[in-house]
């Protein structure tokens, strides 16, 4: 549009000038065409803008199509729970792995390459490798969400690939790295579908570490919550999240490097609450800092999509040759 805009205003300078020297134009009038033509360029870069501003808004319109397109009928049997679960399941927490393979869509290569190992009941799993080693692709195989073409994933022993999402998605907690707190009040955050007591709340909040936090607060657990949780340091909202995965009294939780962001004190913190909170479920572990899961029951490492090493964080230790025992020398 530049070059377009300099000659528009080399054509309009040429042409008027021509008419002042050849003809009778007014000087006046040369310098009112010059003043248009100048601010072609201006017009024309709007255009422009425009016209880009409504190709990006088109490609939104089309996804938005295709989506209503699209039938609900494979949602909705995902939905649906095919096989009969006990009232209490998961009622161990035990975690089965054999012959996983996973990838993020049909016509990409697999990020999880037959993965077998066994999880028990109420251990603490800790799952390490480098970037890209699979960690957190392990985690959303759990729930589902990304496409499990391989192999299978046991909780107590039920085949969760027969179980509806909704089901499935229930009876297990995460905190992510990126806590999320939603603007409202405490007690909104903590729970949603206001199905819990205040006793509950409190207790929760004690687990989390939180109680005294609450307790200083004016209005305790009606406080107001801004959007993202703005109010609160990074790691009291960490808290907050762990405080309702506690209230959920799932036997599952998934820990996706949460503290990733935290410093040295809080993280501390946050690890001596999911040891007394959490002392009876499983918890899974993606690892950020090595130095957290040393205590663990249970060490995963993972390359490349598969499992290099598998045992408890002593037995890796004592190999000095072990790429566990590589990793944690490195941090």
């Amino acid at each position: 549009q530049d070059l377009i805009g300099s000659v528009i205003v080399f054509a309009a300078a040429l042409s008027s000038l021509l008419a002042a020297v050849l003809g009778n134009l007014a000087p006046g009038l040369v310098g009112l065409s010059l003043t248009y033509a100048l601010s072609v360029s201006g017009y024309l870069n709007w255009l422009v803008r425009s016209l880009a501003d409504v190709e990006m808004k088109m490609n939104a319109l089309e996804r938005c199509a295709v989506y209503l397109s699209v039938s609900n009928y494979m949602y909705l049997l995902f939905l649906l729970t095919p096989v009969a679960l006990p009232p209490t399941w998961p009622s161990r927490g035990e975690v089965r792995v054999s012959g996983l393979s996973t990838r993020y869509a049909a016509d990409l290569e697999p990020v999880l390459m037959n993965v077998s190992v066994i999880f028990k009941g109420g251990e603490k799993v800790g799952i390490c490798g480098r970037t890209g080693s699979g960690k957190s692709s392990l985690t959303l195989s759990l729930f589902r969400m990304i496409d499990n073409f391989a192999g299978k994933i046991y909780i107590d022993d039920v085949d969760i690939s027969k179980i509806g999402l909704h089901a499935l998605r229930s009876k297990l907690s995460i905190i992510p790295q990126d806590p999320v707190l939603f603007a409202g009040t405490i007690r909104f955050n903590l729970d949603p579908l206001d199905s819990r007591s205040d006793q509950e709340l409190w207790d929760a909040l004690a687990a989390a570490q939180l109680k005294g936090v609450v307790s200083d607060l004016p209005e305790g657990l009606d406080s107001v919550v801004s959007e993202g949780g703005e109010n609160f340091s990074v790691g009291q909202r960490q808290l907050f999240c762990l405080a309702r995965a506690f209230l959920r009294k799932t036997k599952v939780l998934i820990m996706d490097e949460a503290t990733a962001s935290l410093d040295l004190e809080t993280d501390s913190v946050l690890q001596s609450a999911v040891t007394t909170a959490f002392a009876d479920r499983t918890v899974i572990t993606i690892a950020h800092r090595l130095s957290t899961i040393l205590d663990y029951d249970h060490i995963l490492v993972l390359k490349d999509g598969r499992v290099m090493e598998n045992g408890s964080p002593q037995e890796l230790l004592d190999d000095t040759n072990s790429l566990f025992s590589a990793l944690v020398k490195g941090s």
